[in-house]
């Protein structure tokens, strides 16, 4: 499995752009298909899910918005589902041998070892966010495959840009070292370390690091042990009893500074993580105060 067909680093290979167009989406489900050329949908504004892979067993679902992209091999199932808004830039593509004076994509690689790379990539599929030169890459490639007098030679110079383009964000993405799973565990985690005083659903985590939530439930508890809310319900009581311990806010109100709206909740939930009621583990530590007598 990989990303690219292997043969078009061996020849002279150039890509063909075989469709691409600009589609705001409202309220859509499409169907699972395939195409015989590689894609890329790249999200100009709004959200929408790409649900990718055969089946439910290795189907993957992933969360998209402003700025980020899918890259996808040809032949690879998936479907797009919006369920508000989405205005998207999908550009199709295949490569095809050609002879010309222009660099095949084979010897751009063998003179960018980022661009090797993402031909080498061994996914089907590959879920990018980008710092802007990606859309503008697409959109000048697109406004000259438009443009009634535009020439070939031109059209293969900005795809090249923008598969370089992409093969440097591919680099970066991959610099951290991590698997691609324990990535989004720790970049899910971050977000409950930052957002926990708030009201959090599981789609919301999700959200923050472009996952469906079941997909995001599965290997955060492979990874971790826990569920996504058990670890953010015991990240929430170790800074309730760290706001115990250091400081004289009433016990009650602590409830609103961990994210948890309701009182009564807050002191059920302490109780059961700890043994002891909020007031009673202040006072193990004698900071007990006036106000949660």
């Amino acid at each position: 499995m990989s990303l690219f067909p292997r043969r078009i680093t061996t020849g002279r290979f150039q890509p063909v752009v075989t469709a691409y167009y600009f589609k705001q989406w409202r309220g859509y489900e499409m169907d699972d298909h395939t195409h015989p050329s590689m894609e890329i949908m790249y999200v100009i504004s709004g959200q929408c899910r790409v649900e990718v892979g055969p089946g439910t067993d290795g189907r993957r679902a992933y969360g998209l918005k402003k700025g980020e992209f899918i890259f996808l091999d040809a032949a690879v199932p998936h479907r797009l589902v919006v369920p508000e808004t989405c205005r998207m830039l999908n550009v199709e593509f295949r490569f095809a041998e050609r002879s010309g004076g222009l660099p095949s994509v084979g010897e751009l690689a063998a003179e960018d070892p980022a661009l090797s790379a993402l031909l080498a990539c061994p996914r089907d599929h590959l879920v990018l966010r980008e710092p802007h030169d990606i859309y503008h890459a697409l959109k000048a490639l697109v406004l000259e495959l438009d443009n009634p007098d535009g020439r070939e030679p031109m059209i293969q110079v900005l795809f090249a840009e923008l598969l370089l383009r992409i093969a440097a964000l591919y680099k970066e993405s991959e610099a951290a070292g991590e698997p691609g799973a324990e990535r989004y565990v720790r970049q899910a985690a971050a977000y409950m370390h930052e957002h926990y005083d708030r009201p959090l659903r599981i789609a919301d985590i999700a959200a923050s690091v472009n996952l469906h939530p079941v997909y995001l439930q599965r290997i955060f508890k492979r990874s971790t042990g826990a569920s996504v809310m058990a670890y953010l319900t015991a990240f929430r009581m170790e800074k309730a009893k760290m706001l115990l311990r250091q400081t004289d806010i009433p016990a009650g109100d602590i409830a609103d500074y961990v994210g948890i709206g309701s009182r009564q909740y807050f002191h059920d939930l302490f109780k059961k993580h700890t043994g002891l009621t909020p007031a009673a583990y202040r006072r193990s530590f004698g900071t007990e105060r006036y106000s949660d007598r």
